[in-house]
């Protein structure tokens, strides 16, 4: 790109696939191999109000935002939507949480992005799992979402209010399968024992 058409570049970004620019995808739709003049394109299209900056080195488009889900997979990786967000998401949990929750086997983490909060709670890696792709997001499944919290809540990190989840939306069999692989401590078995006495009575 020749000459600083901010126009054009509007429209190539628009026109791309692609919901969450890094910088060499930026870089790459521009076509740009000069660094001051791809900074200086950078500039105007933020100042412009057409990209946001998301983070370092990771921009959005202003006026066509990216789900929250797939923005919190972006900003921490490896992790997936999980806990409370999952739940809410399933059906399961009524109430949507402030925060956007996932599971990560990294550390214990926190991201603020405007008004937003992006949670991230460590999980063992062996439980890194359950979780399928949705509009290019990472979400747990229902039932893995359902696990993801009381293993939580075995640690003390959460509250497990099983009366207070709608389960109708769990698929017994997967359940079933799922807890068989969740950790066999003494505090998981007791959540377990509730979890099958009230979805398989």
């Amino acid at each position: 790109m020749g000459t600083l058409n901010t126009t054009i570049a509007a429209k190539l970004l628009y026109e791309s696939s692609l919901s969450i620019f890094p910088i060499k995808a930026l870089r790459d739709i521009l076509e740009i191999s000069s660094s001051d003049t791809f900074y200086l394109y950078l500039r105007k299209l933020t100042q412009l109000g057409i990209l946001t900056k998301l983070e370092r080195g990771t921009y959005i488009l202003a006026h066509r935002p990216p789900d929250v889900f797939l923005i919190a997979n972006v900003l921490h990786r490896p992790s997936y939507v999980s806990f409370e967000s999952a739940l809410n998401r399933h059906g399961m949990l009524s109430q949507f949480p402030y925060e956007i929750t996932s599971a990560t086997p990294g550390k214990t983490t926190g991201k603020t992005v405007g008004a937003r909060i992006y949670s991230y709670t460590h999980i063992q890696p062996s439980l890194f799992w359950g979780y399928e792709k949705v509009s290019e997001a990472l979400i747990a499944l229902p039932e893995k979402a359902l696990l993801d919290q009381a293993y939580l809540a075995s640690r003390g990190l959460r509250q497990f209010p099983l009366d207070e989840y709608d389960l109708s939306a769990v698929n017994k069999g997967r359940l079933a399968s799922y807890m068989k692989r969740m950790p066999n401590t003494a505090q998981m078995r007791a959540i377990r024992f509730k979890i099958k006495r009230e979805v398989f009575p």
